[in-house]
């Protein structure tokens, strides 16, 4: 019974791990997309006409 204890904290942990990573990846501007928005209207996909 002790080791599902053991395991359940050490998931505990690690998901914090990743939530924190996450987190600090968000604020530091990791997944800003600087690239795609300007762009997005040059290749605007537009509906074929219907037969």
């Amino acid at each position: 019974m002790g080791i599902f204890i053991v395991i359940a904290l050490l998931s505990l942990l690690m998901a914090g791990g990743f939530l924190i990573a996450f987190l600090w990846s968000v604020k530091d501007g990791q997944f800003d997309d600087n690239y795609s928005p300007p762009n997005r209207i040059l290749f605007d996909n537009k509906p074929s006409p219907k037969n």
